[in-house]
């Protein structure tokens, strides 16, 4: 399930965490959050981020022609 959650601090600081999406795309998730809000200061990447979305269909077995 993807999921977007936004913090914000009292100071007016925002923080957003994108959970459940793969690679680049949790990216594209807080895209039009950031454009919003202004400059991006600190970005964490999880590891999520560095999974690939081939990743998945690598699990599949492959059959070779003989």
């Amino acid at each position: 399930m993807e999921t977007l959650e936004v913090i914000i601090s009292p100071d007016g600081r925002v923080e957003a965490r994108v959970s459940g999406v793969s690679g680049q795309s949790c990216l594209e998730v807080t895209a039009s959050l950031e454009s919003d809000l202004g400059t991006v200061v600190h970005r964490e990447l999880t590891v999520d981020y560095f999974a690939s979305e081939a990743s998945v269909s690598t699990a599949l077995p492959v059959h070779t022609l003989h």
